[in-house]
């Protein structure tokens, strides 16, 4: 089962069946947060429509082609991470990632994506890893952004959020310039 242990306070671990209501409860709690980059949020009504996603989730991760992983924080559900499918051939794959608004400004998203950086390079060995943002979602492009990722270009309408379309921005980083970076907690 995927876990892993990002730092003291921080834990990546498979969302399981039995993380439905928490799940629910932390988009809930923060809809209006997560709606502003996020299409599905408005589709998510109650915990139980986690018990036909959830299964999902876990025959993507049973069948070596990603994973979705809560973000612990001291215990708590602060967000999700996600490897979206995996292109063996190619070597490649992308993440997602969101997180409670109670939770920015700590740390925890650059922790997290580091580590699911170094199970992708190190674990899996792919070769490149890419994150879209919505161009004018700021914190989440920090994310690549302090982690030495590439720009690669711009989506002109790339998703569809409720009513309007936005441009995502693309990253890309490459086995080698992770390897460069001069720091890259939990190699191995």
């Amino acid at each position: 089962m995927f876990k892993l242990k990002v730092d003291h306070d921080i834990e990546l671990r498979l969302l399981q069946l039995q993380d439905s209501l928490q799940l629910f409860q932390l988009v809930d709690n923060n809809r209006e947060h997560l709606r502003q980059w996020l299409p599905w949020v408005d589709n998510i009504y109650s915990s139980l429509q986690f018990h036909t996603i959830i299964p999902s989730w876990l025959k993507q991760y049973a069948d070596h082609n990603g994973f979705h992983a809560g973000i612990r924080y001291k215990k708590k559900l602060a967000g999700v991470i996600s490897l979206h499918s995996i292109d063996w051939y190619n070597k490649q794959t992308s993440i997602g990632y969101y997180l409670g608004e109670g939770f920015e400004g700590k740390g925890i998203m650059t922790k997290s994506v580091q580590a699911v950086l170094n199970y992708v390079f190190f674990h899996l060995h792919l070769h490149r890893l890419e994150v879209r943002c919505g161009e004018f979602n700021m914190k989440s492009r920090a994310i690549p952004e302090r982690l030495g990722f590439k720009r690669e270009g711009l989506i002109r309408d790339g998703e569809f959020l409720y009513d309007h379309y936005h441009d995502l921005v693309v990253y890309g980083i490459l086995y080698n310039e992770w390897l460069q970076q001069k720091e890259y907690p939990l190699k191995g």
